[in-house]
């Protein structure tokens, strides 16, 4: 991430840290959301919960933990309090995908809804954005070809997400759609992660 990038995020994080932004579900217009997702056919596309830092180190290998960015403590929190918000409020989960970032799967894991299955459509083109067009077509596919009974959680990342729907979300943000049964799909809102 850029210094520019790491700087408009900061703002927003330390807001967050002190309370001063909305507690997971207690936002505007969340409860009309909470009601869409327990009627079920939504898509959730989640940016993994807080993993300090930006981008991944040099040396990152996809399937070596010690070499990425991960979760911390916090984020670890932050996703157990997600699955916990879901199941509070008897949220249906048919699947849970990831990418296979570490951040992201661990998320995906902690959050505790469903067996989580590994979704490489899902992976960060942060650091490479030559597949970026490749993905979000495949990405903007399958959301728009969803049609489950319940939802369907994707974790996944800050860029994947703003590409495919234009919002830039905050670590641990869950960002609703709704597939339209014709191959697209409309952004209904945003939940923002508690402590």
């Amino acid at each position: 991430m850029s210094r520019r990038g790491r700087l408009l995020l900061l703002p927003a994080a330390v807001l967050w840290c002190l309370g001063a932004l909305p507690a997971f579900g207690e936002e505007s217009g969340s409860e009309e959301l909470w009601v869409s997702l327990r009627g079920g056919g939504n898509v959730v596309l989640m940016r993994h919960a807080i993993a300090p830092g930006g981008g991944d180190p040099p040396g990152f290998r996809l399937g070596d933990c010690s070499t990425q960015r991960n979760l911390s403590e916090q984020g670890r929190q932050q996703a157990r309090a997600t699955g916990e918000g879901f199941r509070l409020r008897g949220i249906p989960v048919e699947r849970v995908l990831t990418s296979q970032w570490c951040r992201s799967r661990e998320t995906a894991e902690l959050l505790q809804l469903a067996v989580v299955e590994e979704y490489p459509v899902l992976n960060s083109f942060f650091s490479d954005r030559s597949t970026a067009a490749e993905q979000t077509k495949a990405l903007r596919r399958f959301v728009g070809s969803a049609a489950p009974r319940g939802n369907i959680v994707l974790v996944t990342h800050q860029v994947n997400i703003t590409e495919l729907t234009g919002v830039f979300p905050a670590s641990g943000e869950l960002v609703v759609i709704r597939p339209d049964g014709k191959g697209g799909f409309s952004v209904l809102g945003r939940l923002y992660p508690g402590s």
